[in-house]
């Protein structure tokens, strides 16, 4: 007789694994992988906890552990991630939205003043579109022109927006930093999470950043590359945007060393855990 693999066995036997191999919060990308496969929350999971997982439930589970085994981020292996409470698609094609990154959300959320001001807001390098689509959503009167040098990173942007039903307000452009936005009149904010990792490093990162698109993570020798390109191009605008009392939130540093820093202490335990 074959063994029955209830969903508490299933998820206490990936858990375990997952610990094993140095992934970080085992337990609950074990959840989340499981509830993706039965098309359920999480919550649901422990309601079930009983309930026996049929073979193509099993097969699809095994095939998604080993996956992430190999490095694929849960994130891509489900399609989505949360970033302030909203939902977006990602894939190999955009970096994975981080909690860190909603910092950015706070500070012109705090910046600005009333939310149903008509703002017209710049997002530089948006990806999936995380913080244009955030910013549209807390500002109900706001426009936002979004820009990727990524045809692929702009399309999946663009059905973000949909999918949170910002669409209306929300426009993504192709090209490279704000060249997509000549001949536009002034932003009332520019906001950017530029590339950022020191080309040298990317291949002391974690496996699973290492899967996210280069072209969003190399900052170039020092990190700072874009970043000395936006501010240079900006300030060839500089009057135009200073008479309209432009903001601009550019997000160069602390948060992200601070996540470099920990990408490296996953490395490490990952690498101590695999020479077990």
């Amino acid at each position: 007789m074959s063994e029955t693999w209830t969903t508490l066995k299933v998820l206490d036997w990936t858990a375990n694994r997952f610990t094993r191999a140095g992934i970080p919060s085992p337990r609950l990308e074990a959840q989340v992988l499981l509830a993706h496969v039965l098309g359920c929350d999480r919550t649901r999971l422990y309601m079930d906890f009983e309930k026996p997982l049929g073979d193509d439930e099993l097969a699809s589970y095994r095939g998604l552990i080993q996956r992430r085994l190999s490095g694929e981020p849960v994130a891509y292996l489900v399609g989505h991630q949360e970033f302030w409470s909203l939902s977006f698609q990602v894939g190999p094609e955009v970096l994975i939205p981080r909690r860190d990154t909603e910092t950015v959300i706070e500070q012109v959320l705090d910046q600005i003043g009333a939310r149903d001001a008509a703002l017209r807001i710049a997002d530089v390098a948006t990806g999936s579109g995380a913080i244009a689509i955030t910013l549209a959503h807390e500002l109900p009167s706001a426009s936002v022109i979004a820009t990727d040098l990524s045809q692929a990173a702009a399309a999946m942007a663009t059905d973000n927006a949909a999918r949170n039903q910002v669409d209306a307000r929300v426009e993504v452009r192709v090209g490279d930093l704000l060249a997509p936005l000549a001949g536009e009149a002034p932003f009332d904010v520019l906001v950017s999470n530029l590339p950022y990792v020191p080309a040298g490093d990317i291949e002391g990162l974690a496996p699973e950043v290492q899967r996210e698109p280069r072209l969003a993570l190399d900052g170039g020798d020092d990190g700072l590359h874009l970043l000395r390109r936006l501010i240079a191009r900006r300030a060839g605008a500089a009057q135009r945007h200073r008479a309209a009392g432009a903001r601009a939130r550019i997000r160069p540093g602390r948060g992200r060393a601070r996540a470099h820093r920990r990408h490296r202490r996953l490395r490490a335990g990952a690498d101590a855990a695999r020479s077990r």
